[in-house]
């Protein structure tokens, strides 16, 4: 609670040994409390907090066994980086010779061998976040926590560094808690989501699934893009009834765009096809998105952008078409 103000209500989570969980969500949706209540830096109001079946809710946070990564590294600047990493080993009570042998096997393994001497503030970001990943793990915590760990980096430097702890987390095994903003480091990342909005879990699932079969209008507009057909115009066909309470939903990806004149193909039996007046068509590199008027409905289509392809200007009349089977229901 903060005030009357209950960030996180109702929190019920069980994560198995080894698995990697994010924690995604907008701004107040209650993750970073989440993950403060983990870390032992803000204290339940009710409820508790069990680790390998033992409480630790009143168990401060320096008591507990466990690796944090901050978004700003939270290195120390005044230790060199191998210094950085004796640190925890120190504080465990190992013996100098054995701390030496890990760090300089931890240095090698994040590819950081030969920068031991070096000052935080002499490495790139991405460096400094190896050096971060590297000091949460040499101790071997049994769980790993990670506060927007690749925030700070650039794109192609964060994609890099998703790898790296793809890599990190297959080999060490450790139990990772992840929180985030970001829908794709999330998917990339991830054996299960929780998907949080104002303090209550909204859904958890795979990152297939959350994607494929969002239960909600919010998760399914939350993580990527989407096609919310409640207003539509035509009317709309798919392999199953809508459950009461509901509206259709299609990713923009799903839709095919071909020209009015296009031939028909072999699965047009077990599709749905409108058409419609092209408003925009964006280029994003890797792909194309239309904006396609139908009648008052708007559709945002995606596709992959490949030689030889047909593109679509403003003012072009196009088909759009899909699989019945892509539609999905989320409750609003």
């Amino acid at each position: 609670m903060y005030g009357a103000v209950a960030a996180v209500k109702a929190l019920s989570l069980i994560v198995p040994r080894g698995e990697f969980l994010t924690i995604l969500g907008p701004s107040g949706s209650g993750k970073t409390t989440a993950l403060m209540l983990l870390a032992g830096f803000v204290a339940p109001s009710e409820g508790d907090i069990l680790i390998a079946g033992r409480s630790v809710a009143s168990v401060p946070s320096y008591r507990r066994d466990q690796g944090i990564v901050f978004q700003n590294y939270a290195l120390f600047p005044h230790l060199t980086v191998h210094r950085n990493l004796e640190f925890p080993l120190e504080m465990r009570g190992i013996k100098a010779a054995g701390r030496v042998r890990q760090v300089d096997r931890m240095l090698e393994r994040v590819h950081l061998s030969g920068f031991g001497g070096r000052m935080p503030s002499q490495l790139s970001g991405g460096q400094q976040q190896r050096v971060a990943l590297a000091r949460a793990l040499i101790a071997d915590p049994p769980f790993l926590l990670l506060d927007e760990p690749l925030g700070a980096l650039d794109r192609n430097l964060r994609e890099q560094m998703q790898g790296e702890l793809k890599s990190l987390h297959r080999e060490f095994g450790t139990t990772t808690i992840c929180v985030t903003h970001d829908q794709e480091e999330a998917l990339t990342l991830s054996d299960r989501i929780v998907v949080m909005r104002a303090g209550i879990i909204e859904q958890t699932d795979t990152p297939a699934g959350l994607y494929d079969r969002p239960e909600t209008r919010f998760v399914a507009t939350f993580l990527g893009e989407a096609n919310i057909l409640d207003n539509a115009r035509f009317r709309i066909e798919s392999d199953a009834a809508p459950p009461s309470g509901t509206v259709a939903m299609l990713r923009p990806e799903r839709i095919c765009v071909a020209s009015d004149a296009a031939p028909k193909r072999a699965d047009d039996a077990l599709r749905q096809f409108i058409t419609g007046t092209v408003e925009d068509m964006i280029y994003a590199g890797p792909f194309r998105k239309y904006h396609v008027r139908v009648g008052n409905d708007l559709i945002v289509a995606r596709e992959q952008a490949a030689s030889g392809q047909q593109i679509f200007l403003s003012g072009d009349r196009v088909r759009l078409d899909w699989l019945r089977s892509d539609i999905r229901f989320v409750r609003t």
